[in-house]
């Protein structure tokens, strides 16, 4: 567990998946942190000092040193905390090499196209990226059948490193849902990561974490109001 010394403050934004990814790690950790929300329109000094590269969040800082990167800031509070609730990163180190591999592969590839789905600037655009998204979906749902083994989770029977890095697009995916009447796993092109996004969503660390999908989709509805004025001034 933490020691009475440590001290955890994690910068975010509420929406943003990859902040949601951190505070998932902490609370499948059971580890306690002061959370500061950020406004990315008019960004703390905090911010600006502890992420001077890329200054966006997620940044935890423990005992005043800032750790940067969700999928980097995730492994770290493994291995800074490993007696702290369940470890995520598997113990051998091939299978620790196949959870990185895919979660790289789950920003790179599934989250970019996804994201250009629904933020493209011409359909063609945009069905495009749809296509790379469900080829992605595809060889995930194939990765979890390899990671998983049969048990409920990429970790087997308890969640694990790859669980917290998909994990955190799971209000995003019933937001989906709500806005485009599409969902980004279903029952017939990927059932086992269907399942998993339900058997996920209802754990208890989960749920204490994942925002509303509703709000969320209200949230995305009025930025594309604000993206679709914007542009519409600019012309």
């Amino acid at each position: 567990m933490a020691g009475a010394g440590d001290e955890l403050k994690l910068l975010g934004m509420w929406t943003s998946p990859f902040a949601l990814r951190v505070k998932l790690a902490l609370s499948f950790k059971g580890l306690s942190y002061e959370y500061a929300e950020e406004d990315l329109s008019n960004k703390s000094e905090l911010l600006l000092s502890s992420n001077p590269v890329h200054k966006k969040v997620p940044v935890l800082i423990h005992n005043g040193k800032p750790i940067c990167e969700s999928q980097v800031i995730v492994q770290y509070i493994d291995e800074a905390f490993p007696g702290a609730g369940v470890p995520l990163l598997p113990s051998d180190p091939y299978e620790r090499a196949v959870a990185r591999f895919w979660a790289a592969y789950i920003d790179d590839k599934l989250l970019k196209s996804w994201l250009q789905a629904s933020m493209g600037k011409t359909e063609e655009e945009k069905a495009e990226a749809l296509k790379e998204t469900f080829t992605a979906v595809a060889n995930l749902e194939a990765a979890f059948e390899e990671c998983s083994k049969g048990k409920p989770f990429f970790g087997g029977d308890a969640v694990g490193y790859l669980d917290v890095t998909l994990g955190a697009l799971v209000s995003w995916v019933h937001a989906g849902e709500a806005l485009y009447g599409m969902r980004l796993f279903d029952a017939t092109r990927s059932p086992l990561l269907d399942a998993w996004v339900d058997r996920f969503a209802a754990l208890d660390a989960a749920m204490a974490v994942l925002p509303d999908a509703g709000t969320l989709a209200e949230y995305a509805k009025k930025r594309q109001a604000e993206r679709a004025a914007a542009a519409a001034a600019n012309n």
